[in-house]
């Protein structure tokens, strides 16, 4: 019984580790799926190895009957007038969460982590996040944000943990068409 005892408090105590290590993020309150579709220009990014060296990022979303998702993530590859890349993930709500945490789907049967952490009231702006601190995008209606939203923004970010130092400004140089 003993030894038991030691293995639970054992467990218990890792378990507050791996807590520390990765904190939960917050949330944004009740997000309107509806109004959260639409085209959503990236600002900034910890950027994946898909959207490294990007330009002209956007992110699509647009709800289907199903309640899934369709995202279309497109951008311009190595310059602004590089090659345009199209990426179609599908999203999937996670019930219980205020529509706030989704499964971002490019493979399956993969569903990344996409954590609305924090939505503007009026909707203009937005951040994702991962409770990993590996990746975030801040993102906003139009393609650029006045420095002083961008900084608050960026603080809320380096408050959540992440390192912003790895933080890349995304180029918005020009008007992107809409992908077929």
């Amino acid at each position: 019984m003993k030894h038991r005892s030691r293995i639970v408090a054992l467990l218990g105590s890792l378990s507050l580790v791996a807590c520390a290590s990765h904190p939960v993020l917050p949330l944004a309150k009740d997000v309107d799926l509806q109004r959260f579709m639409g085209r959503w220009y990236v600002i900034a990014h910890i950027p994946t190895w898909v959207d490294g060296d990007s330009y002209n990022a956007v992110e699509a979303y647009e709800l289907k009957p199903d309640g899934t998702i369709a995202t279309t993530f497109t951008f311009n590859a190595d310059t602004p007038q590089g090659p345009l890349k199209i990426y179609r993930p599908r999203g999937f709500v996670v019930e219980g969460h205020g529509n706030a945490l989704w499964g971002m789907q490019f493979i399956w049967p993969i569903k990344a982590q996409y954590k609305i952490s924090y939505l503007a009231a009026d909707y203009s702006s937005t951040i994702i996040a991962r409770d990993k601190l590996d990746y975030v995008w801040i993102m906003a209606r139009k393609p650029q944000l006045e420095e002083a939203e961008y900084q608050r923004l960026k603080d809320l970010v380096q408050g959540y943990g992440y390192d912003v130092t790895k933080l890349r400004r995304v180029p918005q140089s020009r008007a992107q068409t809409k992908p077929e």
